[in-house]
């Protein structure tokens, strides 16, 4: 009697318990001299889950890049073979995103670069209906992303460059002066111009909904050096820009829905140090956003992104220092970003040589409440063989499986 007992009582503690925490991580392929960079995942809704990066001899320069993608079928231990997603003949194609939206339809996004600089970026998407089989998707709708700024476009930048300018007037660094004053200068061309303002957008971060019926497609500019929500209430048959978020150098933005309908937006710091995550909030869904401000976490200049978890905790994943890109946190906040109580490291050079790169992180939660990462692995030794750009170096997409269990410590 006494066995079965303990038996039962063991099986009550067991169910009840909280999961425990759990990590493994793994290549999507060996690492490679050619360039593999800025991945992206998302979950089919059968539970295989699909990524996507760029691959070439390099990035913008290089017009043989292109859009390979690999995906790993529930309950496989292997990634499948790598697969030709997306491929401009002559033309590189680079940071990609994927989404899949709630009718179920998987979405592929990304800018191919005209003339191998980042302001020739022309933004794209596809859309497939049929992506559940082998190989790349089939596509259904394939089309060029048009982002067309207007009148409410310039006023904004000439808004935000005017009141530079008169910070400017009274800097105390007299030597500073002329060159910021022509940088703005050249800002407010851009902006004038038609189109400028119309190419050299990009993607990095999923797209996101809002309160179910709108999506949100983060873009930024390295030309501007400021980001710009791509805005669709029809699930892509027409789109419309937000209003510009100007910042100085904030770029690659990740949102997040707060409980009371704000979005807050997370940027990648593309300016001068001491660098730091740049931060802004919309209270109209999107449409305008407030003054672009320094966050207290720190970035490398390298992309990040946050999302919503089931429970309503935030997650965040990036490089959490000024300098390099040898580590990769991850940290959770249960009051909506003002404090972030829980981290762990999926990658940690404590040195920082900048020889070990572990960024551009793309993560989900599972419809089983894990999490699921993927980032750029990129190993700079000066004994490993040489790119085609004459580089040491040996580079993967890193894929990780992990809970929030384990961020938690638990």
């Amino acid at each position: 009697m006494l066995p079965s007992l303990l038996i039962l009582l063991l099986a009550i503690v067991t169910v009840g318990a909280a999961p425990a925490g759990f990590n493994r991580g793994e290549y999507i392929f060996p690492r490679e001299t050619w360039h593999n960079h800025s991945p992206s995942i998302v979950e089919a809704p059968n539970g295989d889950l699909i990524v996507c990066w760029f691959h070439g001899s390099g990035e913008r320069t290089a017009d043989d890049v292109k859009i390979e993608g690999a995906r790993k079928r529930n309950g496989s231990e292997k990634w499948s073979e790598r697969f030709t997603v997306a491929d401009t003949e002559g033309y590189p194609d680079t940071n990609c995103t994927l989404f899949i939206d709630p009718q179920g339809r998987f979405w592929l996004l990304w800018p191919t670069i005209l003339a191998n600089r980042w302001e020739s970026a022309l933004m794209k998407y596809r859309i497939s209906t049929n992506y559940l089989g082998e190989g790349s998707p089939e596509w259904s709708i394939s089309e060029v992303l048009h982002v067309t700024p207007g009148k409410e476009f310039v006023s904004a930048v000439e808004a935000w460059v005017d009141k530079k300018e008169a910070e400017l007037k009274s800097h105390v660094f007299d030597f500073l002066r002329p060159k910021a004053a022509e940088y703005l200068a050249d800002i407010r061309k851009q902006a004038n111009d038609k189109l400028t303002r119309r190419l050299g957008w990009m993607t990095r971060a999923h797209p996101v909904v809002v309160s179910g019926d709108r999506m949100i497609v983060p873009l930024y500019s390295d030309g501007f050096s400021f980001s710009l929500m791509a805005i669709t209430d029809d699930w892509g048959k027409t789109w419309r820009t937000s209003a510009p978020l100007c910042g100085e150098g904030n770029i690659q933005p990740t949102i997040v829905e707060r409980k009371d309908g704000a979005l807050y937006a997370l940027m990648r710091d593309n300016g001068p140090a001491p660098k730091r995550l740049h931060q802004s909030i919309s209270r109209d869904r999107g449409e305008t956003w407030g003054e672009v401000t320094d966050s207290p976490y720190p970035n490398s200049g390298s992309s990040a992104e946050m999302i919503k978890l089931h429970n309503g905790n935030w997650l965040l994943i990036s490089n959490d220092t000024e300098r390099g890109r040898g580590r990769l946190a991850v940290q959770i906040s249960d009051d909506e970003g003002i404090t972030w109580k829980w981290k762990r490291y999926l990658e940690a050079d404590q040195q920082q040589s900048g020889t070990e790169q572990y960024h551009y992180p793309s993560i989900i939660q599972a419809k089983d409440g894990t999490l699921h990462a993927v980032y750029s692995d990129h190993w700079l030794k000066p004994n490993l063989p040489v790119d085609p750009d004459g580089d040491p170096a040996a580079k993967t997409i890193k894929y990780v499986h992990f809970n929030e269990a384990w961020v938690r410590g638990e």
